[in-house]
Protein backbone atom coordinates (compact mmCIF):
# COMPACT_ATOMS: atom_id res chain seq x y z
CA UNK A 1 0.00 0.00 0.00
CA UNK A 2 1.11 3.47 -0.80
CA UNK A 3 2.40 5.70 1.97
CA UNK A 4 -0.61 8.20 0.68
CA UNK A 5 -3.02 5.52 0.52
CA UNK A 6 -2.17 4.31 4.67
CA UNK A 7 -2.58 8.10 5.12
CA UNK A 8 -5.68 8.63 4.08
CA UNK A 9 -6.74 5.52 5.57
CA UNK A 10 -5.89 6.09 8.58
CA UNK A 11 -6.94 10.03 8.64
CA UNK A 12 -10.41 8.49 7.72
CA UNK A 13 -10.81 7.78 11.53
CA UNK A 14 -11.31 11.68 12.43
CA UNK A 15 -15.19 11.29 9.78
CA UNK A 16 -13.34 13.95 7.60
CA UNK A 17 -15.50 16.01 5.40
CA UNK A 18 -12.90 17.06 3.41
CA UNK A 19 -9.52 15.25 2.66
CA UNK A 20 -7.07 15.30 0.37
CA UNK A 21 -3.21 14.11 0.68
CA UNK A 22 -0.71 15.33 -1.75
CA UNK A 23 2.72 13.81 -2.38
CA UNK A 24 4.81 16.52 -2.55
CA UNK A 25 8.24 14.85 -2.53
CA UNK A 26 8.57 15.72 -6.10
CA UNK A 27 9.42 18.86 -4.92
CA UNK A 28 12.80 18.20 -2.67
CA UNK A 29 15.80 16.61 -3.54
CA UNK A 30 15.10 13.19 -2.97
CA UNK A 31 14.93 10.25 -5.23
CA UNK A 32 12.17 9.43 -7.50
CA UNK A 33 8.91 8.42 -6.69
CA UNK A 34 9.57 8.82 -3.42
CA UNK A 35 7.08 8.93 -0.73
CA UNK A 36 8.69 11.15 2.00
CA UNK A 37 6.90 14.88 1.84
CA UNK A 38 3.38 15.33 2.14
CA UNK A 39 0.88 18.08 2.70
CA UNK A 40 -2.53 17.51 4.28
CA UNK A 41 -6.10 19.51 4.11
CA UNK A 42 -8.68 17.90 6.40
CA UNK A 43 -12.09 19.03 7.54
CA UNK A 44 -13.86 17.29 10.23
CA UNK A 45 -15.91 17.88 13.17
CA UNK A 46 -13.45 16.69 15.15
CA UNK A 47 -11.79 20.13 15.20
CA UNK A 48 -14.65 22.10 16.12
CA UNK A 49 -13.57 24.37 19.37
CA UNK A 50 -10.19 22.47 19.38
CA UNK A 51 -6.90 24.77 19.28
CA UNK A 52 -4.60 24.00 16.13
CA UNK A 53 -2.28 22.89 17.76
CA UNK A 54 -4.35 19.92 19.68
CA UNK A 55 -5.80 19.61 15.94
CA UNK A 56 -1.98 18.54 15.04
CA UNK A 57 -1.59 16.32 17.88
CA UNK A 58 -4.76 14.42 16.58
CA UNK A 59 -3.14 14.19 13.27
CA UNK A 60 -0.06 13.50 14.57
CA UNK A 61 -1.23 10.65 16.48
CA UNK A 62 -3.13 8.76 14.17
CA UNK A 63 -0.24 8.96 11.37
CA UNK A 64 3.05 7.88 14.25
CA UNK A 65 3.73 4.74 12.12
CA UNK A 66 4.33 6.79 8.81
CA UNK A 67 6.11 9.83 11.30
CA UNK A 68 8.72 7.27 12.82
CA UNK A 69 9.56 5.63 9.19
CA UNK A 70 8.89 6.67 5.51
CA UNK A 71 7.45 10.42 6.47
CA UNK A 72 9.78 12.85 6.65
CA UNK A 73 7.74 16.30 6.35
CA UNK A 74 4.34 17.08 7.12
CA UNK A 75 2.10 20.00 6.08
CA UNK A 76 -1.10 19.81 7.97
CA UNK A 77 -3.88 22.14 7.37
CA UNK A 78 -6.89 21.17 9.62
CA UNK A 79 -9.70 22.69 9.61
CA UNK A 80 -13.09 22.93 11.62
CA UNK A 81 -16.47 22.39 8.78
CA UNK A 82 -16.99 26.34 9.70
CA UNK A 83 -13.70 27.52 8.92
CA UNK A 84 -13.12 26.04 5.58
CA UNK A 85 -13.05 28.33 2.72
CA UNK A 86 -12.19 25.32 0.35
CA UNK A 87 -9.02 25.58 0.04
CA UNK A 88 -5.63 25.93 2.03
CA UNK A 89 -2.33 27.83 1.42
CA UNK A 90 -0.05 26.15 -0.35
CA UNK A 91 3.38 24.75 0.31
CA UNK A 92 6.48 27.12 -0.46
CA UNK A 93 8.71 25.62 -2.94
CA UNK A 94 11.73 23.51 -1.08
CA UNK A 95 15.26 25.53 -0.35
CA UNK A 96 17.47 22.59 0.75
CA UNK A 97 19.11 20.19 -0.77
CA UNK A 98 20.86 19.56 -3.59
CA UNK A 99 17.26 21.59 -5.66
CA UNK A 100 19.08 24.98 -5.49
Amino acid sequence: MSVALAIKNKLAALSPRHLSVDNESHKHSVPENSETHFRVEIVSEAFAGVRAVQRHQKVYQLLQEELAGPVHALAIHAYAPDEWQGDAPASPDCRGGSRN
